[in-house]
């Protein structure tokens, strides 16, 4: 339980609407956080695909132009990228605890 509301918590505070319109440098800040959380999930082997779709999206609007849309897909997911990170160092060693004896 206590897991999921840490999850709903970092979902709900990371897609936040800004009080502004996002421009080319917020988009690039943020895309290049979502990077290096999503290459660091890839490196714990727990890269979800759902956050490579957003990067893509949020490349994608940024190519069109549209840094609001861009900038919000990129810490989408960023979010994505730092739940799957909590998700592999949490389950690291709770798989024991399932482990038939």
């Amino acid at each position: 339980m206590k897991r999921s509301l840490a999850l709903a918590m970092l979902l709900t505070l990371s897609l936040a609407p800004s009080a502004r319109a996002a421009n080319e440098a917020d988009y690039k800040a943020a895309y290049a956080a979502a990077e290096a959380a999503s290459k660091e999930a890839a490196g714990m082997r727990n890269q979800w695909t759902v956050t490579v779709s957003a990067l893509a999206a949020a490349k994608k609007a940024a190519d069109g132009g549209d840094f609001d849309r861009a900038a919000a897909a990129a810490r989408e997911a960023e979010a994505l990228a730092k739940a799957s990170i909590f998700q592999a160092t949490s389950e690291k060693e709770a798989w024991k605890a399932m482990e038939i004896r």
